[in-house]
């Protein structure tokens, strides 16, 4: 079709807003920074909690059952479980708002 309203290579094909299958680099070292933070609060408010003598029971469960950065697999760091998807992993970039989550425990064997 001719004129103002032929259709363009990039409008026609595949979807408008692509995601790549994997992370950059870039993408790695933010997720890294930002798993690096939450430990720091986590223990930030634990050291505060220490001094006064007291505990919560939310942040004894988090340290107990969470692992921190250094302890995570990259596996676990760049990919999340999913069912549906081939090998049940998929990228975390591609979990909604994947930046405010914090996805550390995937079931075991996955």
């Amino acid at each position: 079709m001719f004129g103002p309203f032929r259709i363009t290579s990039s409008l026609s094909g595949g979807l408008l807003w692509k995601i790549p299958w994997r992370l950059s680099p870039t993408q790695k070292a933010r997720q890294r920074k930002r798993l690096r933070a939450v430990d720091q609060v986590i223990e930030t408010v634990t050291n505060a909690l220490a001094k006064k003598g007291e505990t919560l029971k939310s942040l004894d469960r988090w340290k107990a059952e969470m692992p921190t950065e250094a302890e995570m697999l990259p596996r676990d760091k760049y990919t999340m479980f999913d069912r549906k998807a081939k090998r049940y992993r998929k990228g975390i970039h591609k979990l909604p708002k994947w930046t405010r989550v914090s996805q550390r425990i995937n079931p075991p064997g996955f």
